[in-house]
C-alpha cells in the first residue's frame, strides 16, 4: 500500500523511512481509530481493549471534558451536559432540529443557521462537540 507523503517546498520525503499513518472515523453513534500493519488494516483498542468508542462527550463547569464509555455511563445523571449523537445536529439551524433533540439538549439558534448546545461549560458548536 502507497500513502501520499507530503514535504515542505525544495524537500523530498525519504523513500525508505517507514511513516505510520492512522484513519480516524468520528460516527454518529460510535467511533474508532485504525492503522495499516503489514499492509492488513488493523483498528486500534483503547485503554480498556475495546475498538469501538462510544460518540459522547460530556462537559464539566471547570476541566477537561470526558469522552466515550465514562461519559455515556453519565448520560442518565447528566443528560443536559452529556451530548451524543452530535452529528444530527451539523448544518443545522434550530427550526430543523429533530424535536426528541430539541427536547434532550438545551439548543440556542444563533443565527445564520447555526445551532448551538448549552452547556456548564458554556455555548458549544456541533463541530467543537464532535
Amino acid at each position: 500500500m502507497v500513502l501520499l507523503q507530503l514535504s515542505e517546498p525544495g524537500e523530498s520525503p525519504d523513500p525508505h523511512q517507514q511513516r505510520l499513518a492512522v484513519g480516524i472515523d468520528l460516527g454518529t453513534t460510535n467511533s474508532l481509530v485504525a492503522t495499516i500493519r503489514h499492509a492488513i488494516p488493523e483498528c486500534l483498542p483503547d485503554a480498556h481493549g475495546e475498538v469501538l468508542l462510544p460518540s459522547v462527550v460530556r462537559y464539566f463547569r471547570e476541566g477537561e471534558p470526558v469522552v466515550g464509555r465514562d461519559a455515556l455511563q453519565a448520560q442518565v445523571l447528566d443528560p443536559r451536559n452529556t451530548i451524543a449523537s452530535v452529528k444530527r445536529l451539523m448544518g443545522r439551524g434550530l427550526e430543523d432540529t429533530e424535536t426528541s433533540m430539541r427536547a434532550r439538549y438545551d439548543l440556542v439558534d444563533c443565527g445564520g443557521g447555526m445551532v448551538r448546545i448549552k452547556t456548564v461549560a458554556g455555548l458549544r458548536t456541533p463541530v467543537e462537540v464532535g
